[in-house]
This record gives structure tokens, C-alpha cells and sequence, in this order.
């Protein structure tokens, strides 16, 4: 089958694993259950995963090598047991060789770290996903650039993968501006840039690429994303899509702000 390509929230921190005192534990409870599904709802299950984290950028694409991923707790201020948390998938240096040439065909540069670990928007939403932490996974950085155009191309380059048995998943949020969670005044602000980005996945593959290049236009677009790493998943993830069909197989709010998920294929 063609794995999606998919776009997730990840949430913050570590989450689903402790208590982080962020209001009622229930208001995490609609995303949690749709990131248990994300493996288990596929018709197949993939041989690989490919994970684009917004919490990894490099000066040029850079692949994940190592065999057996540590462990990165990439976050501060939170109980021991945060740094604790557990998710020994194996990598996928088989896969290195093939997506590199991927990438180098599109003109994109690359480079391998055999030493980087799983970062939380990594490790936190595919603990839920892949419990048994048995499905080799690739994480790809993000170019330091933040290039709308390069991250849409990267998309392109990556998605003959999809038909390798690969799930494409990127692994960012739809809303990240760390001062205005939990702020009244960020609901409105998030819900109208939601509302772009939900209008712009329904149009023709051209015209959402159109869109996602110059996404600093949309509605609240600054304030949701002063600063756009945690955005350019999606773009990675609609690049690799194409002219698939679209769905919103998440949408909801996080911490009173509207979070969404958007799977292509």
C-alpha cells in the first residue's frame, strides 16, 4: 500500500508520561487517544517510520544514523521521572543511503549524525503510537533556514518512500507561541489560523503549496508562530503528499488552544 503522510501535534513536553500540572489531565485525553491510533488505524502496518521533528534544525538535511537511538530529553523544569522515559525503537540506518540519494536528486545537501537521539517530538507521540517500540524509525532534522520552499521540496523528495513501506509523519504543532498558552486572548488568534490552515489543505496541491510559502500572511499567523519551526513539518508533510486526498483526522483544543492534525493519502 502508499503509507500517508501525515502532519501531528505533539503537545508539550513529556506530556502523557507525567504530571506536568497543566489544568485537568482530561483536556489531553482527545489527542492522546488519536495518537494512539496512528499506527494501529492503518491498513498495514509500516515497515519504517520516518519522523520530521520540529525540535531538530540543521545548516543542511540531516539524517539520524545510529542503529540504537538514545534517549534525548530535550525540555527543562519537569519531575525526575521526565528524564526517565523510555522508547528503545531501533533506527533505521538501512534507510539512510536511499533517502540521502532522495534528497541530493532534489538538490537538497545532507548529512548524517550517528550519535543524535530521539527528541520529544519524537519519542513522546510515537511512545502512544508505537508502544512496543518495534518499528525501525529515521529522524530527519529541519533546515536551520526554516525555507518554506526548501521544506516543501524536501516533501517532494521524500515521498517515493511512501510506496516502501514508510510512514511519513511530521511532528510539530499547529499553534506555538509559548506565551500565549493559556491566554484568553490566544483562542480566537488560534482558531483563525486553524481555519487557514483547514481551507488551505483542501485546495489543489498547487495552490496549498502557494499558500504554505508564504503562510506568514494568514491570519495571526506571527502570533501563532513567532517563530515558524514548529510549522514547517506540515509543509514537509504536504510536499510529500501531493495531489492526495485530505483529511483532518485531529482537531481539537490543547490547553485551550485549537491543535490540528492533517494526514495526506
Amino acid at each position: 500500500m502508499r503509507f500517508p503522510a501525515i502532519f501531528i501535534p505533539h503537545g508539550g513536553g513529556p506530556w502523557p508520561f507525567v504530571d506536568m500540572n497543566f489544568g485537568p489531565k482530561e483536556q489531553w485525553a482527545p489527542l492522546e487517544a488519536y495518537l494512539r491510533t496512528l499506527v494501529s488505524s492503518l491498513p498495514e502496518r509500516p515497515r519504517a517510520l520516518l519522523v520530521v521533528s520540529a525540535h531538530w534544525e540543521e545548516p543542511v538535511v540531516t539524517l539520524m544514523s545510529g542503529a540504537n537511538p538514545p534517549m534525548l530529553y530535550d525540555y527543562s523544569g519537569f519531575a525526575p521521572e521526565a528524564y526517565q522515559i523510555e522508547w528503545p525503537a531501533p533506527g533505521a540506518p538501512h534507510l539512510v543511503a536511499h533517502t540521502r540519494a532522495l534528497l541530493e536528486r532534489a538538490g537538497l545537501m545532507t548529512a548524517e549524525d550517528a550519535r543524535r537521539g530521539f527528541d520529544h517530538g519524537t519519542f513522546v507521540p510515537l511512545k502512544l503510537a508505537v508502544p512496543g517500540a518495534d518499528i525501525p524509525v529515521l529522524q530527519v532534522s529541519l533546515l536551520h533556514s526554516l525555507d518554506p520552499e526548501a521544506h516543501l521540496a524536501m516533501g517532494r523528495a521524500l515521498a517515493p518512500l511512501r510506496d516502501e513501506g514508510v510512514l511519513l509523519v511530521g511532528s510539530g504543532n499547529s499553534y506555538h507561541n509559548m506565551r500565549g498558552f493559556g491566554q484568553p486572548a490566544s483562542v480566537e488568534p488560534g482558531r483563525r489560523f486553524d481555519a487557514w490552515i483547514a481551507d488551505s489543505m483542501r485546495l489543489s496541491a498547487g495552490e496549498r503549496a502557494d499558500r504554505l510559502r508564504h503562510w506568514k500572511e494568514a491570519p495571526d499567523a506571527t502570533h501563532c508562530h513567532p517563530r515558524e519551526e514548529h510549522l514547517l513539518p506540515l509543509h514537509v508533510m504536504a510536499g510529500a503528499g501531493g495531489d492526495d486526498v485530505v483529511t483532518l483526522p485531529f482537531r481539537g483544543d490543547v490547553l485551550g488552544i485549537r491543535a490540528i492534525a492533517v494526514q495526506f493519502g
